[in-house]
């Protein structure tokens, strides 16, 4: 890290802008094939082991299903709109947030859903006042007389988390090659990691009390401690009274969309950083992800956010694979606003294997221009992002809001043509080489 502090502090200086990666000057062509239309923000899009259909959630709170035939099964698999918070129609990032299905969904039939839920303030008049909602991970199970439609009655709540603000949510969820849960939570919302529920004093990321902005790992085949889970023995701080014992890695400000590699069960997650800079992240056993002592590779001061400092406190934290300038209060060179997580592909198209299909909200919030990029790792552990050139889509893409990969490896763009969750205009492409 001291290299790190050197480098930054020669950027400040100099005015370059520098990063953990270097960008490849050479576009990729890719093609967006239109897969399936007519959707509510899709935010996910999961297919289970051993199954033709592919499941997809609608932010506004219902999970669709895209049947074998890659049609879109008009009747929902599961709606839970009334158990999710009224979303505002012109920008929102609570709704339905994330789905994974349990290792063994072929014969239980369980399923897992993360949603912003009402919030539970439980007589803490403080909380009814000025907290926003209680994010929440709960089981369903499908029903035993129509598989495409689940069981609402089997609802059992895994994780219920007090929410201050309306966003920095995270949860994207997802079992890993162990079969434990991975829940990614962001800091509680606001800007800088500061204000109400927020520890003022180093952040909700550093803070090892709190299970916000971090990585959890739960087993959901138990239930201990008066909670529907169990803690994993291994789990890196277990045993710590100072640290939350679900916490896996931590310092991350809002780990938006996450993906375990198929290939060798990497997670990659995409970490939504402040004003300028933006990370993707190799998620290990007990890293610290650095925020908000740091945003991206750079030292971040949370009083003077766009004013980083030449030097701080680093020791020990991980540094991102990837990193690229956020066109807010970085302009010049600029890549987007809001990092979006992929997936390592590991489709059938060899030039792209083990290649990591990422991208970026929009280079402005304003209008349509959704970015998407391909992640190469070099032989010697570096990273270099490539942009992409959508031939068959001329002028401005569409806003990216997730991304998705099917049993077969192939990587989909999940988009939207609206800043919120309104109407069901929006479409899933599978992303294709263009020659």
């Amino acid at each position: 890290m001291q290299l790190t502090k050197l480098v930054t502090a020669l950027a400040l200086s100099t005015g370059l802008l520098v990063g953990a990666s270097q960008v490849n000057a050479e576009a990729v062509k890719i093609k967006l094939e239109p897969y399936v239309t007519g959707l509510n923000a899709p935010l996910a899009m999961v297919q289970p082991d051993g199954d033709d259909r592919k499941f997809v959630i609608e932010q506004f709170g219902r999970v669709r299903i895209i049947n074998a035939d890659g049609e879109l099964e008009a009747t929902p698999f599961l709606d839970i709109r009334n158990l999710i918070v009224t979303q505002f129609s012109d920008f929102d990032e609570r709704g339905l947030l994330g789905l994974a299905f349990h290792p063994d969904f072929k014969s239980n039939g369980k399923f897992y859903v993360a949603y912003s839920g009402h919030l539970d303030f439980d007589d803490d008049l403080g909380k009814e006042f000025w907290w926003d909602h209680t994010n929440t991970v709960a089981e369903f199970t499908v029903s035993t007389e129509d598989p495409n439609v689940a069981n609402p009655a089997s609802m059992r709540i895994i994780t219920a988390t007090d929410w201050p603000q309306f966003n920095h949510n995270g949860h994207w969820i997802g079992f890993g090659p162990d079969g434990m849960l991975y829940i990614s939570m962001g800091d509680g919302g606001y800007a800088n990691d500061w204000g109400i529920g927020h520890n003022v004093t180093e952040g909700n990321g550093q803070d090892l009390t709190t299970v916000l902005g971090k990585i959890l790992r739960v087993d959901v085949n138990k239930s201990e401690g008066g909670k529907n889970y169990g803690i994993p023995a291994d789990n890196p701080f277990v045993g710590n009274s100072d640290a939350r014992d679900e916490i896996w890695a931590y310092g991350l400000r809002n780990p938006w969309r996450c993906s375990f590699d198929t290939g060798d069960g990497k997670l990659l997650c995409g970490d939504v950083q402040q004003n300028s800079y933006e990370e993707i992240d190799v998620i290990e056993k007990g890293g610290n992800y650095g925020w908000r002592q740091m945003e991206a590779t750079h030292c971040f001061d949370y009083t003077a956010p766009d004013d980083h400092p030449a030097a701080c406190e680093s020791d020990g934290m991980i540094e991102p694979i990837l990193e690229y300038n956020n066109c807010t209060a970085k302009p010049d060179g600029c890549k987007g606003i809001s990092v979006t997580g992929g997936y390592v592909y590991r489709g059938s198209v060899d030039a792209w294997k083990g290649k990591y299909i990422f991208g970026d909200w929009s280079q402005s919030f304003a209008s349509m221009k959704g970015q998407i990029f391909i992640g190469s790792e070099g032989s010697d552990g570096s990273w270099e992002m490539s942009e992409t050139e959508v031939t068959n889509m001329p002028g401005d893409r569409p806003y990216i809001l997730a991304f998705a990969q099917d049993s077969a490896g192939e990587v989909y763009a999940l988009t939207s043509i609206t800043t919120g969750p309104v109407g069901s205009l929006d479409t899933i492409y599978k992303v294709v080489p263009a020659e």
